[in-house]
């Protein structure tokens, strides 16, 4: 008789033939841009921490102040006894840095996409959803039991069109997108997605995850880039990405956010995040609104190293963010390229489907604004050398 688990041995065998087999790299050292694996250093270009605030001396001292003050752990959830008068801060924090009225915290941004989107629309309603969003945002559509409406990536036509066929209907309508794509790193068109929330009555959510810290004047996201603040009435964003520390939130009008505090479960029963997370987030987004020249460096440093790889030969999706992915193809090919780059000092570990499609493995390069000129001209020598032993 065979055991209830033994279907889980073929199952990985089947992932393990396809070279999707994942393992995990354990990393000594933190988000800096020379990283030390197994004893070895390796110039670290995969990492979401856009602006090095994670490493940041001061934000690493306000993580220790509120350490000692307030401990390690929060102790509940918000509505009972984990909302602290650093919580209140943070939020009022984030709605200034994102010109909203108000704005929650959740403890991570995939908490905040899935119990969001499943409380703002729900059966008989309908999603229209780009084909290439987050999973936390395919999940949030999945959860919410509406009919959902995939358009093709950052095509307005097509969005358009699917917006005209539910026209006739009274449900509830919610657009969400992506801001700055994961994967591919270009740009959500803001200033269409808005006309055409606008011209169907349909809530526009968007997700500035990836798009924080590196995009606006002030670091403010996308929706700043765009000059739209006024005109997205959903924001989402994460505060453990450029940000450098831990969580998620939505920032928005008041009514929401009183909307969220009373509805969405995924804020109601979590634990909320610990006071370090708070002080650190804080300290990052002042240093972001503050210090402008550390995005300018990043952008100078993105342009040094896709110019390199042109050079190369190596072929860059169309990228407007610090991802620069960098196109292989299969699989195993993607696998290989990859550890050739950590055998020569560069860690950034190749991506497979799910999280792209199929015959779309790549190198998601990411750039930090701690890195040196001499990091990426080192790396672009690592990637010509990669590309001549793979055949690429």
């Amino acid at each position: 008789m065979k055991e209830p688990l033994d279907w889980i041995i073929e199952e990985l065998k089947e992932i393990r033939d396809e070279n999707l087999f994942r393992t995990l790299t354990h990393i000594e050292t933190g988000q800096s841009p020379e990283i030390i694996i197994n004893g070895k250093s390796h110039i670290l270009l995969s990492s979401n921490s856009y602006l090095g605030l994670s490493v940041d001396p001061r934000v690493k001292e306000a993580a220790k102040l509120a350490l000692e003050k307030y401990g390690t752990g929060s102790g509940g959830s918000r509505l009972v006894s984990g909302s602290s008068d650093l919580h209140r801060e943070l939020e009022e924090h984030l709605a200034r840095f994102k010109n909203t009225e108000s704005a929650i915290l959740f403890s991570s941004g995939y908490l905040a996409n899935i119990g969001t989107i499943s409380s703002l629309v729900g059966e008989g309603d309908i999603v229209y959803s780009d084909e290439l969003n987050h999973a936390s945002i395919i999940d949030g559509c999945r959860l919410s039991r509406t009919g959902v409406r995939i358009y093709r990536h950052l095509d307005m036509g097509h969005l358009s069109s699917l917006l005209e066929s539910d026209s006739e209907t009274l449900a509830k309508k919610l657009i969400v997108t992506d801001t700055v794509f994961s994967m591919d790193g270009d740009l959500a068109p803001l200033p269409e997605l808005t006309e055409l929330a606008d011209n169907f009555g349909a809530m526009l959510m968007v997700d500035e995850a990836h798009a924080t810290g590196v995009l606006g004047e002030r670091g403010s996201g996308a929706t700043e880039h765009f000059g739209v603040e006024s005109r997205v009435p959903i924001v989402m964003g994460t505060l453990s990405k450029a940000t450098g520390s831990l969580g998620g939130y939505i920032a928005g009008s008041r009514e929401l956010i009183d909307f969220i505090r009373n509805r969405v479960r995924s804020y109601i029963f979590d634990t909320s995040l610990p006071a370090s997370s708070l002080a650190a987030s804080i300290a990052a987004i002042d240093i972001i609104e503050n210090e402008p020249e550390r995005r300018e460096h990043l952008w100078r440093l993105i342009k040094r190293f896709k110019g390199g790889l042109e050079t190369l030969g190596l072929e860059i999706l169309p990228s407007d963010s610090a991802v620069v992915p960098v196109l292989i193809g299969e699989a195993g090919s993607a696998v290989e390229f990859a550890r050739v780059l950590r055998e020569n000092g560069v860690f950034t570990p190749a991506v497979r489907p799910p999280s792209v499609p199929y015959g779309m493995s790549r190198i998601r390069a990411t750039l930090m604004a701690i890195h040196t000129d001499e990091h990426i001209d080192i790396a672009v020598e690592v990637f010509g050398h990669a590309k001549d032993k793979c055949g690429i």
